[in-house]
């Protein structure tokens, strides 16, 4: 087999509208995983037994169920009891709800690695459990989780390729409707192979660099 990329000429428009589709949904997502993260840490991290047990069993339960059987849930079953979601909103809402479990510890051990003495001197201050977790916990913990909170952001790019199976069009789904016309699917999924290098590359250089710019007065400390 001659190995010829510009069979894909004519379906670069179709795919590029696939890649743009996954960007969305993976920027929404992150968003909202962040989001959901830092409540869940919130509620993990505070003095309500209720609160913090609610949420261990939120993270608890979505960290250990496949991604996929949570994605068929929430499109396949929810319909049977009358709740109806397309399959984007199914998609942003399902990789939120899973990122958020994952992202929710790693802030949540970002705060429990902060020094007693931090927490202990602003308590003496005078400042309210809420201030001293908006003000100087929340800070610290997301300077020094960066880098794990970068991870997590990366796999739920990798884990977007899954919707394809609920007929979204991402990435992964406008390249299987691809190769199923060309009939040429190792240059399809080489292009596949790259383009997934290139996005989560790229997030890691971002990630990368603001962890440099966040702990710069560290770096610049110990220097």
């Amino acid at each position: 087999m001659q190995f010829d990329l510009s069979i894909l000429a004519k379906h670069i428009p179709f795919l590029l509208e696939g890649t743009w589709l996954t960007f969305k949904v993976c920027l929404i997502s992150v968003i909202g995983s962040l989001v959901l993260g830092l409540l869940v840490a919130a509620a993990r991290t505070s003095s309500s037994t209720f609160l913090n047990r609610l949420s261990a069993v939120y993270v608890d339960m979505f960290r250990n169920i496949p991604f996929i059987v949570q994605l068929f849930f929430f499109y396949f079953g929810l319909p049977e009891i009358g709740i109806y979601i397309d399959a984007l909103s199914t998609g942003i809402i399902a990789l939120s709800i899973a990122g958020g479990a994952f992202t929710s510890d790693v802030i949540r051990s970002g705060i429990l690695a902060i020094e007693p003495g931090v927490i202990e001197a602003a308590q003496v201050s005078g400042l309210k459990r809420a201030t001293i977790f908006r003000r100087i916990a929340l800070p610290i913990a997301l300077r020094t989780s960066v880098r794990p909170l970068g991870s997590v952001f990366i796999n739920l790019i990798l884990t977007s390729s899954v919707l394809s199976t609920i007929t979204l069009n991402e990435l992964t789904g406008s390249a299987k409707i691809v190769a199923s016309q060309t009939f040429r699917p190792f240059e399809v999924y080489f292009v596949l192979l790259v383009a997934y290098a290139a996005l989560t590359w790229s997030v890691s250089i971002v990630i990368g660099a603001l962890h440099r710019h966040l702990n710069r007065n560290q770096a610049e400390g110990v220097a």
